[in-house]
């Protein structure tokens, strides 16, 4: 009953068997081999365009990080959510890849950036005051680090809006498949239809064993030299890539990646109603895989006792829990037993 992460979740079977399939032979190292040439096709494929270039490494942070030092300069800043995963877990990747970027901190509810704060924002910003720190990207994460979920329109907007202020815009997507199932939206429409400029799809949270994907879409692809250059410097350029690319073929293939996405969502509202069942107060509306809850000590207790592994700190008073690919019946039923236990006397 490990509710911790979902990247404490084992490797897919689909995705060892890959990365077993393209372990014969010598290949050409760095990307130039024929396994991530035939991922290309199948990215165009899910993504409905043919106008990208993409790189992929192991971790996410590395991704958002290189990502976002592509569009911000060292004397410019990212706009994003003051509970935004790049800028709580990532130890200052982006400042340091941006070689002194920094970020802006944007409020909003359920960690969605309140749009009439970034607009205000904007309103208020001059590029040319040299005592300023002018924005140049946006980053809208999805889902959010309360597990909310932007919808293409919303995004829409936020793009429409950046671009007007002429900042590119960036999609954390660590979770991006458990936003699409649950907005029924199609990744071309939660990206590059909706304005997006460059997405982090997140691969590994879903099911691979480290797999991140960054795709430059439209006029943002003329930055794939200096991705790859960045990539090169800081150390995440896989010399192996057709097993990073093994891994995002096995994920994609027949839509697997948002079957186990749909399941994980699937898993985390039975456990929301659980915890509803038992008069647990639920802190955000659940939107995909991840529950955050009000335990009272008691709760608390039962659930450790009884080895329900999660986070029994997180910021605020909550409690996070975490559901993926491999969540059971069985470990939300657990959950049930532990709650259930009488209140001692």
């Amino acid at each position: 009953m490990n509710f911790s992460s979902d990247t404490s979740a084992p490797a897919h079977p689909s995705v060892l068997d890959a990365m077993a399939r393209v372990n014969s032979g010598i290949e050409a190292s760095y990307g130039a081999d024929k396994v991530t040439a035939r991922l290309r096709a199948r990215l165009a494929d899910v993504f409905e365009t043919d106008d990208f270039d993409f790189w992929m490494t192991a971790s996410g942070t590395a991704s958002n990080a290189l990502a976002l030092s592509c569009f911000c300069p060292p004397i410019g800043s990212v706009l994003c959510h003051s509970e935004a995963h790049i800028q709580m877990d990532e130890r200052g990747a982006v400042e340091f890849f941006t070689g002194g970027g920094r970020l802006q901190l944007l409020p909003g509810a359920g960690a969605k950036i309140d749009y009439n704060a970034f607009a205000d924002y904007l309103g208020e910003v001059n590029p040319s005051f040299v005592h300023g720190t002018p924005p140049a990207a946006l980053s809208l994460t999805n889902l959010t680090e309360c597990g909310m979920a932007y919808t293409p329109e919303e995004v829409a907007r936020f793009a429409a809006r950046a671009k007007n202020g002429r900042l590119a815009v960036h999609m954390d997507g660590a979770r991006f498949g458990n936003a699409l199932i649950h907005t029924g939206a199609t990744p071309a429409e939660m990206s590059w239809k909706a304005g997006v400029d460059v997405l982090t799809l997140g691969l590994t949270k879903t099911g691979a064993a480290g797999c991140e994907v960054i795709l430059l879409f439209g006029a943002a692809k003329a930055k794939a030299g200096e991705l790859r250059a960045r990539a090169k410097r800081a150390g995440h350029m896989p010399p192996k890539m057709r097993f990073l690319a093994a891994q995002a073929e096995a994920m994609l293939e027949g839509g697997l990646w948002l079957k186990l996405a749909a399941h994980a969502n699937a898993m985390a509202a039975k456990l929301a109603g659980v915890f509803a069942e038992r008069g647990v107060e639920l802190a955000y509306d659940v939107q995909g895989n991840e529950v955050f809850v009000r335990l009272e000590q008691y709760d608390l207790n039962q659930l450790q006792e009884d080895a329900v592994i999660f986070y029994a700190d997180w910021p605020g008073g909550l409690s996070r829990f975490v559901c993926s690919w491999a969540t059971t019946e069985a470990d939300v039923e657990g959950v049930r037993a532990a709650l259930g236990k009488p209140t001692r006397i």
